[in-house]
């Protein structure tokens, strides 16, 4: 089993963290700082509330006037960049602490009424660790001073920061809070997408990708509008664009589905639908297989995908769609599809044994439900 991200705060991390501490704060007294950290509650805290409690209690060792602390919060940063840990980070995928996000959660703790001092701060903090979360926060309470903010730092030198302002106005990013005003009326993103729509960072796009999706959800004609306003400017964008509308495509809109090429299913057809495994034990996989037909006289080009209907607590159906390819199919053709779709026990979705479905999908189109059961 891996290991849980809330041990990332472990023995290996405060030794560095602590060693960097003594050179910014005087007199810092080392026992004391993880005497409070280490507390009676600190094993059962999840990675979120690990944070928040070492950004409390580092408030306790900087000073108590909050423009002094944010200059020892960004002189720590500075230090810490010139440590082994710094380099580390550098070569991981993302190149961001993840580790030292509680920085930000600093500011936002403790600087919501210091909107100059907190601002240049977070500018500074997130491109040593992403401060999406914090910033969000100050959207909320400064909507138009921190949307003007966002569109000026998306043209920001450093990729870091030209993300988080994507990132940071994401109407529904996970983990963090929503943002109704942006959910309801998406206008104020706009201009920062189409600045960093094509950006040089892949991260920032995939960022734009995934505010879009977000906007998507709430604002599906906002996204349909942009994206046959970008189609074919570039192959970054037409990836872009794609991505930001995976959940529109798993819907079955059958704009998008126009959009991407995706026809109509009139010739196209499946026969011998089979479940192998009509009883799924936990852990086990469910087994099926049918074969797709394209009867057309053209090559076609076919999203094919399959729902699964996951019972619920309340014995109602919830249905997910699994993509299973998405590529031109030959003319004339019959190709044999073998699938399996795993119930092994995992975090992130609770099973409930009983009835369950399946079905297939063709370029939004839903087939029959066949039915199988989930058991011991």
């Amino acid at each position: 089993m891996a290991e849980p991200l809330k041990n990332m705060f472990n023995e290996e991390f405060f030794n560095g963290f602590t060693k960097v501490l003594k050179h910014i704060i005087d007199d810092f007294d080392e026992h004391s700082f993880l005497s409070q950290i280490m507390d009676d509650e600190w094993e059962n805290r999840g990675i979120v509330q690990r944070g928040i409690h070492i950004s409390t209690t580092l408030k306790n060792f900087l000073p108590t006037d909050y423009k002094s602390a944010v200059a020892k919060i960004l002189e720590l940063i500075n230090h810490v960049k010139e440590t082994e840990y710094w380099l580390k980070v550098q070569d991981t995928k993302f190149g961001l602490s993840l580790e030292y996000a509680f920085l930000g959660g600093y500011i936002e703790q403790y600087g919501l009424d210091d909107y100059k001092i907190s601002v240049e701060a977070l500018e500074e903090i997130t491109q040593f660790t992403s401060c999406e979360g914090p910033v969000r926060h100050f959207i909320i309470k400064y909507p138009n001073e921190m949307m003007e903010q966002m569109l000026i730092w998306s043209k920001h030198e450093s990729w870091a920061v030209r993300r988080v302002s994507s990132e940071g106005c994401r109407p529904r990013l996970p983990w963090h809070k929503a943002l109704p005003k942006l959910k309801e009326n998406p206008s104020p993103i706009i201009p920062i997408l189409e600045n960093l729509k094509n950006d040089k960072s892949e991260s920032v796009r995939k960022s734009v990708a995934n505010n879009l999706n977000d906007i998507a959800k709430d604002n599906p004609e906002v996204v349909i509008d942009l994206v046959k306003k970008w189609q074919n400017k570039s192959k970054n964008i037409d990836w872009v664009i794609k991505h930001g509308c995976r959940t529109l495509l798993k819907q079955g809109n059958s704009e998008v589905m126009e959009i991407f090429g995706f026809g109509s299913i009139k010739n196209i057809s499946i026969e011998d639908f089979h479940i192998s495994t009509p009883k799924v034990k936990i852990g086990k996989s469910l087994e099926f297989n049918f074969k797709l037909l394209n009867n057309n006289k053209k090559k076609s080009k076919i999203r094919l995908e399959y729902g699964i209907y996951y019972k619920k607590a309340n014995s109602n159906l919830s249905k997910k769609v699994y993509k299973i390819s998405e590529k031109e199919y030959k003319e004339n053709s019959i190709t044999q599809i073998n699938r399996k779709q795993s119930f092994k026990v995992i975090t992130t979705r609770k099973f409930h044994l009983g009835l369950h479905q399946v079905s297939i999908i063709i370029n939004g189109n839903e087939f029959e439900k066949y039915d199988f059961e989930l058991i011991e």
